[in-house]
């Protein structure tokens, strides 16, 4: 996307197609070197696509090892083309094409899914209604020079607008969009134990949805939803449902 390469992973399920597709959309990276005991996305990916989904997980510009500088608007783009990806599929269903994201993710997939009609369903994880009342967001100056230590801004020219960049946050703020993501249906997720954006986001957010909408808190989830499993079963309880898979899948 943009020239850039992007590293990309689609697992395939077993049985008749077409399948239901997912999405699977990764927050804002918070370090340099990743935990190489936690196998994070790919894990969840086999999840789902032991569930009957085939998914595509990918690495955002400027995460892993894919090319290019963190800007939120890009991102954007990025999961539009991964969305084109899973449309263009044989193997996929174009009517149930699902998104789900995480943290930042998660404000992506809401904005691409309030403007994009093929995405069928949303789940959003751990999202910030807005960012610029978040402590790790609040001072952009800080947070840019937290980008280039953690290694997701690389070039040192990047962003050649520092006022710009910090428009982008604004821009795909998830406040504005979810309320155009109706009448698609829509979960929101949230850790009553979040520790970077407050459960208070998971309502607003919620509130200015519209129907039909579900929200699940998680008793003792903090940001990394991923990671619980509370949270990864309920997305997975809530897309099949909408996906209409049995249980038994």
């Amino acid at each position: 996307m943009d020239g850039l390469q992007l590293v990309a992973e689609v697992y395939l399920p077993e049985g008749q197609s077409p399948h239901p597709s997912l999405c699977i959309c990764h927050g804002v990276p918070a370090r340099r070197t990743p935990d190489s005991t936690d196998r994070g996305y790919p894990l969840l990916a086999e999840k789902f696509c032991r569930h009957g989904f085939i998914v595509l997980i990918f690495n955002f510009r400027g995460s892993g090892e894919s090319e290019g500088n963190f800007d939120m608007l890009g991102w954007t783009r990025d999961l539009k083309a991964a969305i084109n990806y899973l449309y263009q599929l044989d193997v996929a269903d174009k009517s149930r094409l699902s998104v789900m994201g995480f943290s930042g993710g998660a404000a992506t997939t809401v904005y691409c899914a309030a403007r994009d009609k093929r995405i069928s369903s949303v789940v959003s994880c751990a999202c910030p209604a807005r960012f610029f009342d978040i402590a790790d967001f609040s001072r952009i100056e800080e947070f840019l020079e937290h980008c280039r230590e953690v290694g997701i801004i690389r070039d040192n020219n990047f962003p050649p607008s520092v006022d710009e960049w910090a428009r982008g946050f604004e821009e795909i703020s998830p406040l504005k969009r979810i309320h155009q993501i109706a009448p698609r249906p829509i979960l929101i997720v949230h850790g009553d134990s979040d520790e970077t954006v407050d459960p208070s986001h998971a309502w607003e957010l919620y509130n200015a949805s519209g129907e039909p909408r579900d929200i699940a808190i998680i008793e003792g989830g903090e940001h990394k939803l991923r990671l619980s499993e509370a949270a990864v079963d309920a997305a997975l309880s809530w897309l099949k449902k909408v996906n209409g898979l049995a249980e038994n899948v």
